[in-house]
C-alpha cells in the first residue's frame, strides 16, 4: 500500500527502504534498541507489516507493526529522522498505519513508550486496563 501527501509518501514496499537509514536511526539514536544489527533490522521489517516515510526519494521515517492480522498487533520501531520533525509527519504516518487494511477489526493493538504518551493517546491508544495481566520475558 502507498499513501501521499505533498512531497512525501508512506509505503509498504519493504524493497523500497533505505535499511541503512533506518538502522543507523535504531541502533544509534532509538532508545529502545541500542547497537541492534543491521540483519536483523531488515529480517524484524521484511517479518512485519513494516511503512517507510520518504521524502520524495530519501527514507525519513519507519514504522512497523508486529502482527497476526486477525486479531493482534504490536506497533513498534516507530521514528522520524529528527531533522523533519514538527511538521506533523509522525501523526501522519500514525494515521496510515491505522488506515492499513490487516489492521482493521483487530481485538488488540499494543505498543511501549516512555516518552510519546500524547501522540499514541491521539489515536486511542492508552494504559492497559489490568496492567496486572501483562507479563514478559527478557533473556
Amino acid at each position: 500500500m502507498q499513501w501521499t501527501k505533498d512531497a512525501y509518501r508512506v509505503t509498504t514496499d519493504v524493497d523500497a527502504f533505505q535499511f541503512d537509514v533506518v538502522h543507523r536511526y535504531l541502533s544509534e539514536v532509538a532508545y529502545w534498541s541500542p547497537g541492534i544489527a543491521r540483519e536483523k533490522v531488515e529480517r524484524a521489517a521484511r517479518h512485519s507489516l513494516a511503512f517507510g516515510l520518504f521524502e520524495r526519494d530519501a527514507q525519513i521515517g519507519y514504522a512497523r507493526m508486529i502482527t497476526d492480522a486477525t486479531t493482534f498487533a504490536y506497533l513498534a520501531d516507530v521514528f522520524v529522522l529528527p531533522e523533519h520533525q514538527g511538521k506533523g509527519l509522525g501523526i501522519w504516518l500514525m494515521e496510515c498505519v491505522l488506515a492499513h487494511d490487516d489492521l482493521h477489526d483487530l481485538r488488540r493493538l499494543m505498543l511501549v513508550t516512555s516518552d510519546a504518551h500524547g501522540l499514541y493517546a491521539r489515536f486511542g491508544f492508552t494504559a492497559p486496563a489490568n496492567p496486572e495481566r501483562i507479563m514478559e520475558k527478557k533473556p
